[in-house]
């Protein structure tokens, strides 16, 4: 593919000899004829040693003799540039002789269902949906178009997906939410989980996350949402428009996150918390109570971020600190010995 056609899918500027480009590498792995990219300025100066044809650079990048790229975004062109080189596996057309559909089911046009699949009764599947192998659709499923289920997933009863949709292996929707009331006995009495999991349109659901449905109402994930991998949403929760929520981080029930919130890897939410839209929440922190919008938030219980970096600063010295303030208090002591 020549480096022109390239630029012109991704909206950048060429600056150099339009070459052909076989593929696409980390610019630290590429050889002749490959593209690359630099969105990071700390790796600007691999420029210099790459062995790459072309590079995706930002617009004020310095020139090379390489041919360049220009974009004011380098990593969103990269990612443009990726889809121009994927080759991701398709499963055959129609329905596996293997799979099960109920005969109650509607399935749209060019549908395609792998091996071992099972479709319920009642469901309705968009024009355009592909359902990967042993996956497992309770009834009274909707399923919108061009949505992409991948292998061992399980969409219970009631969950409604919009369209364009990708949900990747082993995710669990629409699970029972954990709850329990005591019996007179103090024993747990299970709660029946009666409500159901709702996600709009363009969600991406990352490998062995689950998504509870309520004990009454909706479990909600809003248009655009992004959640990676070993997530857990609790009952009743909701998740707002353009969210990011990454790796093992974990939504107590009715938690209630905003527009554009940022939850790093292994963020914890309480239940019956609101987190307000644009918050970004940096690994690890703990969120015990509702946090105001526009706000960067860190550690356990959650402060201010430039607040918890000063204070972090501190923790390898405390040792250090205590050792003086006990050498100090002994000093006075022994002076308040001698003026007696």
């Amino acid at each position: 593919m020549r480096l022109s056609d390239i630029a012109r899918y991704i909206g950048a500027r060429l600056e150099g000899e339009d070459l052909e480009i076989t593929g696409i590498a980390p610019i630290a792995e590429a050889r002749p004829g490959e593209l690359t990219f630099i969105a990071n300025p700390k790796y600007a100066p691999l420029i210099k040693t790459t062995r790459a044809s072309a590079v995706i650079v930002s617009e004020d990048f310095a020139p090379s003799p390489i041919a360049l790229l220009r974009t004011p975004n380098p990593y969103f062109a990269f990612a443009k540039a990726l889809e121009l080189f994927s080759c991701a596996p398709q499963p055959e057309p129609g329905i596996h002789p293997t799979a099960i559909v109920h005969p109650t089911a509607k399935l749209g046009a060019h549908v395609k269902v792998g091996a071992y699949t099972v479709i319920a009764a009642e469901c309705e599947i968009g024009d355009h949906v592909t359902i990967y192998p042993h996956c497992m659709i309770y009834p009274n499923v909707r399923i919108g178009a061009h949505t992409i289920i991948h292998s061992h997933v399980t969409i219970r009863e009631n969950t409604i997906i919009g369209a364009h949709v990708i949900i990747h292996n082993g995710a669990r929707i629409g699970t029972d939410g954990f709850g329990y009331a005591r019996d007179p006995e103090g024993r747990w009495y299970k709660i029946p989980q009666t409500g159901r999991v709702i996600i709009h349109d363009r969600v991406e659901i990352g490998a062995n996350t689950t998504i509870d449905r309520a004990a009454i109402g909706e479990t909600l994930i809003a248009s655009h949402v992004k959640i990676d991998n070993l997530v857990q949403i609790g009952h009743g929760s909701k998740v707002g428009e353009n969210s990011l929520l990454c790796a093992q981080v974990g939504l107590a029930g009715s938690t209630e996150i905003g527009r554009n919130v940022m939850l790093a890897g292994q963020v914890g939410v309480a239940g019956h918390l609101r987190i307000g839209d644009n918050v970004i929440a940096t690994a690890q922190t703990g969120i015990p109570s509702s946090v105001e919008a526009n706000r960067v938030v860190s550690g356990y219980p959650a402060i201010e971020n430039k607040l918890w970096r000063r204070a972090s600063v501190l923790f390898a010295r405390l040792p250090e600190m205590y050792r003086l303030l006990r050498e100090m208090r002994q000093r006075l002591e022994r002076l308040e010995q001698r003026s007696e």
